[in-house]
């Protein structure tokens, strides 16, 4: 009787700070190869480069805030049926509609304004974020709810995240579309693998459709395929990004193929730390591998290593003739 009265009292502020998912904060790193990107390809980003970052990472924190209180808010109902979710103070009924629409304009407006001091593309970038958050999470469209379309719908931040980060420092309108598509797939296998390891936690194929209606469509096999496709789509544009900008970052290749295996082990374990990205802190081995990985990359930006250049000239094969 006591955890009833609890349930049904008014939420707290820490409470509505909750929805607006803080913690979620450490996704926006995404942006972080957007900036690096920039200053691969633009030579004349400035010296203020850092501080605009740092502003334009301010932003898209309370953006992404504001896209994830009224995110918390419309999966209320369906998350009474999550294992974990359910003791939500919006799966509990104890949100009030109006302070949740009073956040989001004051989270959305807020971010808007600190993006407007950015340059017009990070601008525009910014009001994009929230119309796929109001895409993803509002009726009638709503494409949470629908099987494929909830995973690119969803995964698509990540392209916007890092036209963000570059244009946070850089003047030039738009990274390479290569990068842009194997970031999206990216972020597609990224939520592929999320919804494989929610579908395996939940263990009730019936549950897992009332908790979230695109889980009636999908299966832990169909699941899996379609990471597999989203990340061999990943990577093989991202192949023709290092391949046509800088050839050193051939020899990242098959290090960035290994991250996305060991992601798919983290996934595949019991109470995987994929079903919540934001506890991958938790995986030590796995941020080391990561951390290398960057290391790895920016030590093959600054040098050359000659002859590498002979693995896409074709000059090279014709001449190779036997005698």
């Amino acid at each position: 009787m006591i955890v009833s009265e609890q349930s049904k009292a008014p939420a707290s502020v820490s409470d509505y700070i909750a929805i607006a998912r803080p913690d979620h904060w450490l996704k926006n790193i995404f942006m972080l190869p957007g900036a690096a990107l920039a200053l691969i390809v633009d030579k004349e980003t400035g010296a203020g480069s850092l501080i605009n970052l740092l502003i334009g990472f301010g932003s898209t924190c309370l953006v992404a805030s504001a896209n994830y209180t009224i995110n918390e808010y419309l999966d209320g109902a369906s998350d009474r049926f999550h294992p974990t979710k359910s003791s939500r103070p919006t799966a509990q009924g104890r949100i009030r509609p109006h302070l949740v629409l009073l956040q989001y304009l004051a989270l959305a407006g807020t971010g808007l304004w600190i993006a407007s001091f950015l340059n017009p593309v990070f601008l525009y970038a910014s009001m994009f974020l929230l119309f796929m958050g109001i895409l993803y999470n509002v009726e009638p469209i709503r494409t949470k709810d629908r099987a494929y379309v909830d995973v690119l719908s969803e995964s698509i931040n990540n392209p916007i995240r890092l036209i963000l980060g570059w244009a946070a420092i850089s003047t030039i309108a738009l990274p390479p579309s290569s990068m842009l598509i194997s970031y999206w797939m990216g972020g597609a296998y990224l939520m592929a693998i999320k919804r494989y390891a929610e579908y395996r936690v939940i263990n009730d194929p019936v549950r897992a459709g009332l908790y979230r209606k695109s889980f009636s469509v999908y299966s832990e096999s169909s699941l899996q395929l379609s990471s597999f496709f989203y990340a061999l789509t990943s990577v093989f544009f991202l192949g023709i990004f290092l391949i046509k900008y800088k050839i050193e970052f051939i020899i990242s290749f098959p290090f960035f193929a290994l991250l996305f295996v060991w992601y798919q082990y983290i996934a595949s374990q019991p109470s995987s730390s994929a079903a919540n990205p934001e506890k991958i802190y938790l995986e030590r081995k796995f941020l080391f591998y990561v951390a290398f990985l960057v290391v790895l990359v920016f030590v093959l930006f600054l040098v050359h290593i000659p002859g590498l250049q002979y693995l896409t000239d074709h000059s090279v094969v014709k001449d190779l003739r036997l005698p």
